[in-house]
């Protein structure tokens, strides 16, 4: 069998590619016009990521089919296999969780059932002498039972009909009709599904059907924006105070939102940005954490300068955590910036298979670090102590690791253009904010909890593919937001917009007192008052 030639590859620009995307929409069924899309996107992402200098094997096959695991224990497997002792080393497989315990259920509606038979105060029926006495702690038997997400009750009125002037009389509906065929509670299950688990509201409505209770995207749609006024005051009342945080961590990944789209290819001058991008924002402020999601084509560091606009002038320069991609930093605001200690780690993972050993120097040295942060958060270490415990324990590490990095360049052991010594190099280069935890209190090692954040846009873009409009991202990002800062407080995302829906009125007077870990607060002031 001849073998096939290779095919033509036709170089295709961002502007050729959304021209195409347009014409596209206008000649294929809906369906096929986002399968098309994803697969002409792919291609172009692919040949420019291929085009790039800094792309190695291992990066960019990391990046098409995800990464495994970056755990030291599985990327040094792959580096070598013996320990610095020539010992093959095995890992204790960890222990499962187990079933879950009925006290584990805390949504579960509680039933009381009696004991038919005996009751307290009765002789025991064993011996006959002692009496019979209630236990604290119930005997517990939890039983789960499937049913469709949206549950509807058809009320039939009776109807009277006069046989003689033909009056009409209708049986009043009962008050647990309500006054709207949709509760508000159904828009705030809708926001939690789409913006908190990722459900696209087309599964959400194939779902329904199954169960007999229609609920169409658009009515869906309907029901999200009845309930969006609110949360959004609380959204921007959550601007003004995270622009207030000690910590800032941001970070930004790529978004699809139709309309922005049709508007750049429409244009007839060649526009200067054609990317579209979900930021996120991670503040910690006085022990609290506060996300938020901005969409549109900003990147994260121009979004990071527009909230800190919202900032008092008299606080000091935030500390911000970010990778060291300049477009991360704010241009009008100064910040003491730290980078992701990760990013350099990621770098000689990326080529451990062709330098085993020198990338598992960097990586166990990276692991005594980490090992030192985990012991510091277990012992629930203050700012300061923990900036101590780390310049007595991670600062020798790292200060032999600088060592051993400029070594390899002076006494030419690594070509500079190789790899490994593009790796180093970009250690050594933003090597003072890559230890920032060294000499600031409370400087972090790494933009984890950013890129964690972020991992609900980049579920909606795989779930829904893209967002239809701005006022639609708008929506996105003001619940995103809300229901991730719940999260990250431990608060409960569903109880927390009911009440904001119940007590609508007192919020627009001063949301500031109606944030996920102060709402409580109000309710208990209200009940009591």
């Amino acid at each position: 069998m001849a073998k096939a030639s290779a095919p033509e590859v036709i170089p295709l620009s961002a502007a050729q590619l959304e021209e195409l995307l347009v014409k596209l929409a206008g000649l294929v069924p809906a369906e096929t016009y986002r399968l098309l899309e994803s697969v002409l996107r792919t291609f172009q992402w692919l040949v420019g990521a291929m085009e790039a200098k800094n792309t190695t094997l291992g990066r960019l096959r990391r990046m098409i089919f995800g990464k495994q695991t970056e755990k030291t224990s599985a990327v040094l497997a792959r580096g070598a296999t013996t320990d610095s002792d020539g010992a093959t080393k095995t890992k204790t497989k960890t222990k499962g969780h187990g079933r879950k315990a009925a006290q584990d259920y805390p949504g579960a509606q509680s039933v009381k059932v009696p004991h038919p038979v005996h009751r307290i105060g009765e002789l025991c029926p064993k011996c006959l002498k002692g009496k019979l006495y209630r236990l604290q702690v119930p005997a517990r038997l939890v039983r789960i039972v499937a049913q469709p997400i949206f549950q509807a009750t058809r009320f039939e009125l009776e109807r009277l009909r006069c046989a003689l002037c033909g009056a009409l009389f209708t049986a009043p509906p009962p008050p647990e009709a309500g006054l709207n065929k949709y509760a508000p509670s159904n828009g705030i299950m809708l926001v939690l599904l789409r913006y908190g688990a990722g459900l696209p509201l087309y599964r959400i409505a194939k779902w329904q059907t199954y169960f007999g209770v229609p609920l169409p995207p658009s009515t869906q749609w309907e029901q999200i924006e009845a309930v969006s006024e609110i949360p959004e005051l609380i959204y921007e009342a959550l601007c003004d105070l995270a622009a207030q945080g000690q910590l800032l961590h941001n970070d930004d990944t790529y978004m699809r939102v139709q309309s922005l789209r049709q508007e750049i290819a429409a244009s007839q001058d060649q526009p200067q940005r054609t990317g579209i991008f979900t930021t996120g924002i991670i503040a910690k402020v006085d022990g609290l954490q506060i996300a938020l999601f901005i969409t549109g084509q900003k990147h994260a560091g121009e979004n990071l300068n527009a909230l800190l606009r919202r900032r008092a002038a008299h606080r000091q320069p935030p500390l911000q955590m970010c990778d060291a991609l300049s477009r991360n930093e704010p241009k009008e605001f100064h910040t003491l910036l730290c980078n992701c200690l990760l990013h350099g780690r990621r770098y000689f993972i990326d080529v451990i298979e062709n330098f085993p050993q020198e990338c598992r120097k960097v990586i166990e040295s990276l692991r005594e670090v980490y090992r030192f942060e985990a012991i510091a958060k277990e012992q629930k270490l203050s700012d300061e102590q923990r900036l101590t415990f780390h310049q007595v324990n991670s600062q020798p590490v790292m200060g032999e690791l600088h060592q051993w990095m400029k070594d390899q360049f002076e006494q030419k052991r690594v070509e500079p253009n190789s790899g490994l010594g593009e790796a180093i190099g970009y250690m050594l280069k933003h090597w003072i904010p890559l230890t920032r935890f060294l000499w600031v209190p409370g400087a972090p090692l790494d933009n984890n909890v950013a890129e964690q954040g972020l991992k609900k846009a980049i579920l909606h873009r795989k779930n829904s593919l893209s967002y239809k409009t701005l006022h639609g991202a708008r929506i996105g990002d003001v619940h995103m937001s809300l229901i991730h800062t719940c999260e990250l407080n431990r608060v409960n995302p569903f109880e927390y917009f009911m009440a904001l829906q119940q007590h609508a009125a007192e919020v627009r007077k001063d949301p500031t007192r109606w944030f996920p870990w102060c709402y409580q607060q109000n309710i208990t002031a209200a009940n009591t008052g």
